[in-house]
């Protein structure tokens, strides 16, 4: 199990992927209310747990984790988290073949654990972010499901 959140409750890889489809069921909820800024903080918000997950796929039960790889894993930051679940090169390849999940992952990675603090984000960049992480062919979440 992965220690994470405020209270360091418990969290495992199957509780991650969990988390990831029910907050973008949340952030299309909160879209459809016209909620633009929490619609947008929750999508991006369900890929940072879509990444952990496949962080926590890498991890071995009973193993002592290595330090620098559990700090790296203990981020909000979308491409940080590329880099800690060790995707950064299956990242760049699949950019180098598909432009359309490239300018997705553009899309996507612009997103900040900060944006929850912003009540001025669009309705237009909750659309454009919900729209890279689940594009049928192209999203972010499609590709990060292969790891996860």
């Amino acid at each position: 199990m992965v220690g994470i959140g405020i209270y360091d409750e418990e969290v495992n890889r199957g509780d991650l992927q969990s988390l990831t489809l029910t907050r973008l069921k949340e952030a299309k909820a909160l879209l459809r209310l016209g909620h633009g800024a929490g619609a947008y903080y929750l999508a991006g918000y369900s890929m940072e747990c879509a990444l952990k997950a496949c962080i926590a796929k890498r991890t071995r039960q009973h193993d002592f984790p290595d330090r620098q790889k559990a700090n790296e894993a203990y981020t909000h930051s979308l491409p940080a988290l590329v880099k800690a679940a060790g995707l950064e090169d299956l990242l760049r390849a699949h950019e180098s073949t598909d432009r359309e999940f490239g300018e997705n992952w553009l899309t996507t990675k612009r997103w900040s654990e900060l944006s929850r603090y912003d009540r001025n984000i669009s309705t237009d960049a909750a659309k454009d972010l919900l729209a890279a992480i689940t594009d049928r062919k192209h999203g972010v979440l499609i590709w990060v499901k292969r790891c996860w």
